[in-house]
């Protein structure tokens, strides 16, 4: 049974760090500017104090060639008492490589909240091996660094997941949505990138409601996992209910359905309660998608009762909601709604 530790809510005037876990881009000359306004953004939407760890701004080339201190900004963050939480700055490609170097017991011995996606799964994967609860959500170059403001519905839910602890409840999809790409420059920063009308939430299939704890990440990036020592342990799925996304690669279709067909093989789609599906990056291959995945769960596996939600505001397309890896959610399948049944941290 996955049982994890909450960490402490966030609040207004504590100190929180940034890190560059996989990408050094924060740190390049050409994006520092970007770096600066997600960081201005945590310091006046949310009243945060943000500090660099020692690393962090250090650039792609460096941090590249020295995995070893990207590790040691994540283990430095959690052992300083007086940093209260931990955003990563953004993915990437290859934070695995920072597993040789991590203290599990740094991790479980100082819970606080971290925070992040993509690559991050890696590092939220790490968490998951210390038993610390973590969070699926905004990054600082991404989220935070928007171009003009925010997305108000990815402001609520840091405000309501991270900074309360209060029950959750039902979470609502997102009004509208955008994966439009614009450089990351300066010329670009007074961009407001279009956005279209959602399509709301699918539901595959399924009838009632089920309750599981919440574990999954990006899809791509759990491939990489697999294997390794942070892979979670065949009874860490039970009862649980899975959430995946594809990333910004947009995987083709048959990849995803190889990638599912090993959860298949490996009986987690048997022990999980439901499984939700964020909405593909720039909705690419939206059909196709729909279509292994049902060719695998329901068709091959059998498991046509199996609750899948499809479409939802988590992972590489804007605004997004929090995930709370362990926390407690709820697929209520005939009125097609999600909802958290309790609080993200305490």
């Amino acid at each position: 049974m996955l049982q994890l530790t909450k960490p402490s809510a966030l609040k207004r005037g504590d100190k929180v760090a940034t890190v560059s876990l996989s990408w050094g881009g924060a740190g390049d000359k050409e994006i520092l500017w970007r770096y600066h306004q997600g960081k201005k953004r945590l310091e006046e939407e949310f009243g945060l104090i943000v500090v660099e760890m020692e690393n962090t701004l250090k650039g792609t080339e460096y941090l590249y060639q020295h995995p070893e201190k990207r590790a040691e900004d994540f283990m430095n963050a959690f052992r300083d008492e007086t940093i209260k939480g931990i955003f990563s700055c953004i993915g990437g490609d290859e934070s695995i490589r920072l597993l040789p170097y991590i203290d599990f017991d740094v991790i479980r011995d100082n819970p606080k909240v971290f925070i992040g996606y993509s690559d991050t799964t890696v590092a939220h994967m790490m968490c998951l091996k210390a038993g610390l609860s973590s969070f699926y959500g905004a990054a600082v170059l991404s989220e935070f660094a928007e171009n003009v403001e925010m997305f108000d519905y990815t402001k609520q839910w840091i405000h309501e997941v991270l900074f309360s602890s209060e029950r959750i409840g039902e979470v609502p999809p997102a009004e509208c949505w955008t994966s439009e790409h614009l450089a990351w420059e300066e010329t670009n920063r007074t961009t407001i990138r279009k956005t279209i009308e959602s399509e709301g939430l699918e539901m595959l299939q399924g009838s009632g409601k089920v309750e599981g704890k919440l574990i999954g990440g990006c899809i791509d990036v759990l491939e990489v996992i697999k294997g390794t020592k942070i892979w979670p342990e065949e009874k860490m799925w039970e009862d649980t209910i899975l959430f995946l996304e594809t990333s910004e690669e947009t995987p083709h279709p048959s990849q995803v359905e190889h990638w599912l067909r090993n959860y298949g093989a490996q009986g987690i789609f048997e022990k999980v309660r439901g499984v939700i599906f964020g909405k593909p990056y720039d909705n690419r291959y939206y059909e196709e998608y729909k279509d292994v995945i049902r060719k695998v769960i329901r068709d091959e596996l059998k498991l046509r009762d199996l609750p899948l939600i499809y479409n939802m505001n988590f992972g590489h397309t804007s605004p997004m909601m929090v995930l709370p890896y362990g926390a407690r959610a709820e697929i209520d399948c005939d009125e097609m709604k999600f909802s958290l049944l309790e609080s993200g941290v305490v």
